[in-house]
C-alpha cells in the first residue's frame, strides 16, 4: 500500500491538559474527514503542529506527548517554540497572508521578522519530515501556513509526488503584487506537482500571477517550467453529506424542541461563522437592521440566531471586532425589543454537533454573507440538513461556494439593501420554489462530497505525475546518456548542430547581454579542436553578433535561422536570394506594437524582423503577440513569409530558409556517422525534423517536441558537451 503523508499546520487531534496530565482528542474537522476516506487506498501519516509548544511543558512531558501522537495516531509533531507560533502563525500567516489573500490590504502587516520566522518554521516542517519520508511516498500539503514547503522538499528529496491545496482564496495580481515576498511564495508553491484551489477564479488568479511575476507560460492549466510541467486545477471541497443530513438523533431532537419552543411560531434566520472580519458579520447585522427598519411588518415574527465562534481572541483586531459586534447586537436589540420578542439571539461560543444540526433544521433561512471566503462549508452543511427540501439560502457572491450554488439567493454582502431584500424574499418564498432550489443544491453537494473531493484530487495528482514520468522517459540521463557518449566516442566523423540562446546560454531580457562566457568558450574550443568534429552554431541571431563573439573559433556560424552561413576561414554568404522589400510594409506595424506594448522592441536583421517582448508585461504581451501575429499574417499571406515564434519573440522571415534546410545543406557536405542537433524552441523543430534516422536530437525544456530526448536547461547541454571532450 502506498504511503500518503498529509502535512498541515495542525494535526487532526487536539492535545488538552486534563487533571495534571494530557489527553489527545481526535478532530472531526472537514480536512480530517476527507483524508479518512483515503485510508482504504493509502497508509496515511500526518505531519503538523500538535498544539503544545516545546517550551510550554517540561521536556519529559513533551517527549511523552510526541511518542503517543506517533504510536497511537500516526501523527508526527513539529516541535515549535511559543515564539515561533506567535511569529509564524499569529504573525505572518494571520497578519500578512490571511488579510491580503482575503482582500484586506489595510489590515496586512509587512514585517521581516515574521517573514523570517515563517521561512524557519516551513524548514522545521521539512526537518521533521526528513525522518518520515521515503522514496515513492505521496505528499499532500495543505494551506497558507506552508506555502514554501513544496519547493524546499523538492530541492532536498527526489522520487516523491507532491500535491498542494490552498483552502483560502488566491487573490488577483493587483492584490498579490503588494506582497514583498511574492516571488518566493510563488516559487514555493510551484514546487508541487499539482496545485489545487476551491474555484476556477482562484486558479485563474494564481496562473495570472505566475505568468506576470515569473514569466512561466501555461496551457490548459499546465504550467511549463524550465525543468518540468505542473498542473493547476480547481477542486471545490465538499462535506460529509450523510453526517449533516441525519437530524433524527435523540440529542438533535431534544435541541430542536428547545429551539422551536423559544421561537413560538416565529420564522428563524441563521447566521453562523467564526468571529473574523472576513465573514462580514458587521455588514450582515446592519443589513438585518435595515430589513427590520424598512419592513416593520416582520418585527416580532422573525428571529436571527447568530452564532459567532471565538477565533484568535488574543489578537487586537479580533478583540476589537468582538466589541463592535457586541455593541451592534445590543443596539439592534435595544432598538426593536419588546416584552415578547428580541430580534437577535446572539451566541458567542462554539456549539456542539447536536445543537448545530438543530439550528440548521429549524432555520427557515440561512444568511451566509462573508466579504470574502475560500469556500464556506456552512452553506453546504445547511443544505444537507434540509432533508425536507425546504428553506432558503442567502449567499454572498464573494464566497467560493457561490460558484456551485447558483440556486441560492446570491447577494453582494456590501449592498445593505440587496441583502435586506434577499432576507424578505427568502422568508416569503413559496414552498414549491424552495423545494426546487433545495433539491437541486442538495443533489449537487451529495454527489460531490468531501470524500469524492479527496479521491478526485489524488486521481489528478496521479495523472500529472504519470504525464511527467512519460516526459522523463525521454530525459537524457543514466543509460540513455551513456549510450550517446559511447556512440560519440566510437564515431569517425561527427556533425554537431547547436542553437545558441536558451541552449548554450540562458535567456536574458536584453539579447545583447547574452554573450558567451569563458566556460562556453572553453567547451567550444575543445570540441572544435577534435579533428573528427564539425561544430555549427545555428542561431536566430544576426551575423554581426555571431561574428563578434565566435569568429575566433574554428566553427561554422549560421545566422538568422539559416539565411547566412560562414564556414571556418571563410566569409559570410547567403544560401538563397532573399527578397527584403516586404520589410518596409511590416516594420511600421511592428513599431506600432512597440508603442502599444511598453518593454517590447524591434530587432531589424538583414533578412528578417523580430519583435521581442521579454521585458514587457507578460499578460499584455501575450495578448499583443496574438494580435500582432494575426495582423502580420493578413499582410504577408502572399509574400512567401513565415512567422517564427521563439521564446518571447516573433520573427518574420522568408519561408525559403529555416534551420532544417541549412541542416540538410551541412549534412550534404560529408558522410557523418554521428549527428547531434540541440535546440530549445519552435524554430528548432525544423532542425529536428531534418535530421537523418539515427541522429541524436535534444530538446531543451519540457515542451512537446519531435526531438528524441530532452534536458532541463542549458546547464545540462554544457554538461553533455563537457563529457564529449573529457
Amino acid at each position: 500500500m502506498n504511503r500518503l503523508i498529509i502535512v498541515a499546520n495542525r494535526l487532526p487531534v487536539t492535545v488538552e491538559r486534563s487533571e495534571g496530565d494530557f489527553k489527545i482528542i481526535p478532530s472531526v474537522g472537514g480536512l480530517a474527514t476527507g483524508m479518512s476516506s483515503l485510508s482504504e487506498s493509502y497508509d496515511s501519516i500526518w505531519v503538523g503542529f500538535g498544539g503544545v509548544a516545546v517550551d510550554e511543558v517540561p521536556e519529559r512531558d513533551y517527549a511523552r506527548i510526541r511518542k503517543r501522537l506517533s504510536d497511537e495516531f500516526k501523527c508526527h509533531d513539529v516541535a515549535l517554540t511559543s515564539r515561533e507560533v506567535r511569529l509564524y502563525y499569529e504573525g505572518f500567516s494571520n497578519r500578512t497572508i490571511w488579510p491580503l489573500f482575503h482582500y484586506f490590504p489595510i489590515y496586512t502587516d509587512y514585517d521581516n521578522e515574521t517573514w523570517d520566522s515563517y521561512r524557519t518554521v516551513n524548514q522545521k516542517f521539512l526537518d521533521t519530515m526528513a525522518s518520515v519520508l521515503k522514496p515513492g511516498d505521496i505528499l499532500w500539503i495543505h494551506d497558507y501556513q506552508l506555502l514554501l514547503l513544496s519547493r524546499i522538499i523538492r530541492d532536498r528529496f527526489s522520487g516523491i509526488k507532491i500535491g498542494f491545496f490552498l483552502h483560502i482564496p488566491f487573490p488577483s495580481y493587483e492584490m498579490f503584487r503588494l506582497l514583498p515576498w511574492r516571488r518566493e511564495i510563488l516559487e514555493g508553491m510551484l514546487g508541487a506537482d499539482l496545485i489545487g484551489f476551491h474555484t476556477y477564479s482562484y486558479e485563474r488568479n494564481f496562473i495570472d500571477c505566475v505568468h506576470r511575476i515569473t514569466g512561466y507560460e501555461s496551457v490548459f492549466g499546465q504550467i511549463r517550467m524550465k525543468d518540468r510541467v505542473i498542473k493547476v486545477d480547481s477542486f471545490p471541497m465538499g462535506i460529509d453529506f450523510e453526517r449533516y443530513s441525519d437530524t433524527s438523533g435523540p440529542d438533535v431532537a431534544r435541541e430542536l424542541k428547545k429551539l422551536k419552543k423559544s421561537l413560538n411560531g416565529k420564522k428563524a434566520v441563521l447566521s453562523i461563522d467564526r468571529l473574523d472580519y472576513t465573514k462580514g458579520i458587521i455588514q450582515r447585522l446592519e443589513a438585518y437592521d435595515h430589513f427590520l427598519q424598512k419592513k416593520p411588518e416582520f418585527r416580532g415574527k422573525v428571529q436571527l440566531f447568530m452564532v459567532a465562534v471565538p477565533s484568535r481572541t488574543g489578537v487586537y483586531r479580533y478583540a476589537k471586532l468582538r466589541r463592535e459586534v457586541n455593541e451592534l447586537v445590543g443596539r439592534i436589540n435595544g432598538k426593536y425589543n419588546t416584552l415578547e420578542w428580541s430580534p437577535i439571539n446572539y451566541m458567542f461560543r462554539s456549539v456542539g454537533t447536536a445543537t448545530l444540526l438543530a439550528l440548521y433544521a429549524v432555520a427557515d433561512v440561512a444568511l451566509v454573507t462573508p466579504l470574502r471566503d475560500g469556500m464556506n462549508l456552512v452553506a453546504k452543511e445547511y443544505i444537507a440538513a434540509r432533508n425536507r427540501m425546504d428553506g432558503a439560502l442567502v449567499l454572498s457572491e464573494m464566497a467560493g461556494v457561490a460558484e456551485e450554488l447558483g440556486e441560492a439567493l446570491i447577494v453582494n454582502p456590501h449592498n445593505r439593501q440587496e441583502v435586506a431584500d434577499a432576507i424578505e424574499r427568502a422568508l416569503t418564498m413559496p414552498k414549491s420554489e424552495q423545494k426546487v432550489r433545495m433539491t437541486r443544491m442538495r443533489e449537487r453537494i451529495r454527489r460531490y462530497d468531501v470524500f469524492r473531493w479527496a479521491r478526485t484530487y489524488m486521481e489528478s495528482l496521479q495523472m500529472i505525475t504519470d504525464y511527467q514520468k512519460n516526459l522523463r522517459t525521454r530525459d537524457l540521463e543514466g543509460d540513455l546518456k551513456e549510450g550517446i557518449l559511447v556512440r560519440y566516442r566510437n564515431a569517425v566523423k561527427r556533425l554537431l548542430l547547436l542553437d545558441y540562446d536558451g541552449t548554450l546560454t540562458h535567456f536574458v531580457k536584453d539579447p545583447e547581454e547574452a554573450r558567451p562566457d569563458s566556460e562556453l568558450f572553453e567547451i567550444l574550443e575543445k570540441l572544435a579542436a577534435d579533428e573528427k568534429n564539425k561544430v555549427a552554431i545555428i542561431s536566430g541571431r544576426d551575423r554581426k553578433f555571431l561574428q563578434k563573439n565566435f569568429s575566433s573559433l574554428p566553427i561554422t556560424l549560421v545566422a538568422e535561422h539559416g539565411i547566412w552561413i560562414k564556414e571556418t576561414k571563410s566569409t559570410w554568404k547567403t544560401v538563397a536570394n532573399i527578397n527584403t522589400e516586404w520589410k518596409a510594409e511590416v516594420l511600421p506595424l511592428l513599431n506600432f506594437y512597440v508603442d502599444r506594448t511598453p518593454g517590447s522592441f524591434v530587432e531589424e536583421k538583414e533578412f528578417s524582423l523580430a519583435w521581442h517582448y521579454r521585458k514587457a508585461d507578460p499578460e499584455m504581451s501575450s495578448i499583443r503577440s496574438k494580435e500582432l501575429k494575426s495582423n502580420i499574417l493578413s499582410i504577408v499571406s502572399n509574400m512567401n513569409l513565415g512567422i517564427m515564434e521563439g521564446n518571447k519573440v516573433l520573427e518574420i522571415k522568408s519561408l525559403e530558409v529555416n534551420k532544417g534546410k541549412i541542416a540538410l545543406f551541412l549534412l550534404s557536405m560529408d558522410d557523418y556517422d554521428f549527428v547531434l542537433g540541440i535546440g530549445d524552441d519552435t524554430t528548432d523543430e525544423n532542425l529536428f525534423d531534418a535530421l537523418p534516422k539515427g541522429a541524436v536530437s535534444i530538446k531543451v525544456g519540457p515542451d512537446i517536441s519531435s526531438a528524441n530526448y530532452c534536458v532541463a536547461s542549458h546547464r545540462d547541454v554544457r554538461s553533455l558537451l563537457k563529457e564529449f571532450t573529457a
